[in-house]
């Protein structure tokens, strides 16, 4: 994994994600999902344009259950956005980068 993407799991979720302070995006994602390799690159340019300030993360469904259980991921991918532990705002399906973008900026202002 490239840049400044973390891969999370159900063990590492909470420190990663839930102990992060400021903002945490979620990727929920898995290897067979073709919009989830869509967005891939998109998630990949945008942990670099907000480094130090959004920390962004992905999660393998299907290696990781509980979470995805835990937050109620039923279709992917889908983009959760922490701040301080908690969700504030969510992205379903692949969206263009501008969409993201947006999203990013909403967070980090």
């Amino acid at each position: 994994m490239a840049g400044n993407l973390v891969n999370v799991t159900d063990a590492s979720f909470e420190q990663e994600v839930e102990q992060h302070a400021g903002v945490a995006v979620v990727d929920f994602w898995a290897t067979w999902c073709g919009p989830c390799r869509m967005i891939a690159p998109l998630l990949e340019q945008l942990s670099t344009e907000y480094a130090g300030k959004v920390k962004v993360t992905k999660l393998d469904v299907d290696a990781n259950q509980k979470t995805s259980m835990r937050f109620g991921v039923r279709s992917i991918p889908t983009l959760l956005f922490f701040k301080d532990g908690k969700v504030v705002d969510q992205v379903i399906g692949a969206v263009p980068k501008a969409a993201l973008d947006a999203k990013f900026k909403q967070h980090t202002a």
